[in-house]
């Protein structure tokens, strides 16, 4: 402040001491790992990803970007993770309340509730100047952002990482502390491999096990039951009365049935 290096009777001219806070403001502006000493670089892992939904997609990309070998385990047959839409497989109708062996609570006419601006990666925008954009609004439909997930796998070259309509039936951890992940290829019957990994980064979601309330009665109702987790499209339901049950949930509440 004076100009004076306290602790010394060393005077520092004023421009001199100018000199000193500006290198010293330069240092603080390079990024932190350039002000830290260098580190041995860390070893190459295996690494299993469970989904190729937004988050699998985007965890095998920083992982192989710091030099690890990560496998990526699909059941679908292409990425996207709950952004794939699918029709809901024939078990639905004698289990309209389960999942159904169906992924996705997608529906048809489903759209973002954010804008698309907020739900890119960093250095891969959602906008819509891509080539491959088809519904530029702000708040585009489901198809959009399964498109940009496509291009962001085709664009960082993710599709080699993925083994599609591989399911991950088990996981179990060794002794050594290495990580054993049982898996089968879908249509394989009582084909399983047991491959051992250094880590297992679990992004399956949690959107395709639907919640079912214990609700007194239910079981005495005459007619339809469905879960909004197989629902896809409204002309099953023309001319018909419907009731809405939406279910509350919170860590400081137990589920209550609303009527909408």
């Amino acid at each position: 402040r004076d100009g004076i290096a306290h602790g010394s009777s060393t005077e520092k001219r004023p421009a001199e001491a100018r000199r000193i806070q500006a290198n010293s403001g330069s240092q603080l502006r390079k990024p932190l790992c350039s002000l830290l000493p260098a580190s041995m670089p860390s070893p190459s892992l295996r690494l299993a990803v469970v989904g190729a939904g937004a988050a699998g997609l985007a965890a095998a990309r920083e992982l192989r970007r710091e030099g690890h070998a990560p496998v990526v385990f699909e059941r679908a047959a292409a990425v996207g993770g709950t952004w794939l839409y699918a029709s809901p497989a024939p078990a639905a109708a004698a289990d309209p309340l389960g999942a159904a062996a169906t992924h996705s609570s997608l529906y048809a006419s489903l759209r973002t509730n954010l804008p698309r601006e907020v739900m890119g990666f960093l250095d891969f925008p959602f906008t819509a100047a891509r080539g491959s954009v088809v519904d530029a609004r702000r708040f585009p439909g489901h198809q959009e952002v399964l498109r940009y997930l496509e291009d962001f796998t085709q664009r960082f070259d993710l599709y080699g990482l993925v083994r599609f309509q591989t399911e991950v039936v088990g996981v179990r951890r060794e002794a050594g502390g290495r990580w054993a992940v049982t898996s089968r290829k879908l249509g394989e019957k009582g084909e399983q491999d047991e491959e051992l990994y250094d880590a297992v980064v679990v992004c399956n979601g949690h959107y395709s096990e639907p919640r079912v309330a214990s609700i007194p009665g239910a079981d005495a109702w005459p007619g339809k039951q469905m879960h909004s987790h197989n629902y896809r499209v409204p002309e099953p339901f023309l001319d018909q009365v419907s009731m809405i049950l939406t279910m509350i949930s919170s860590p400081h509440m137990s589920c209550r049935a609303k009527l909408s």
